[in-house]
């Protein structure tokens, strides 16, 4: 439990640092024989500010459930 929290907490802190990331897809147009046509697409993945603030307090509960065992 002490692990699944301090993931929980690194995770909460990484997010309020970095709100999102982006990744290249790649989209065939059209394929006629030997002749391909391919179209670049960015997509971006981002989550709010307070799911950061969550995910920090949900470690912070499972570290301080777990020390009360």
């Amino acid at each position: 439990m002490k692990a699944l929290g301090i993931i929980l907490i690194v995770a909460g802190i990484a997010m309020f640092f970095f709100s999102g990331f982006s990744f290249n897809t790649e989209e065939n147009i059209i394929d006629a024989g030997p002749i391909q046509v391919n179209k670049q697409k960015e997509n971006n993945v981002s989550w709010p500010n307070y799911a950061g603030g969550i995910s920090l307090v949900a470690g912070v509960i499972v570290l301080v459930a777990a020390r009360k065992k």
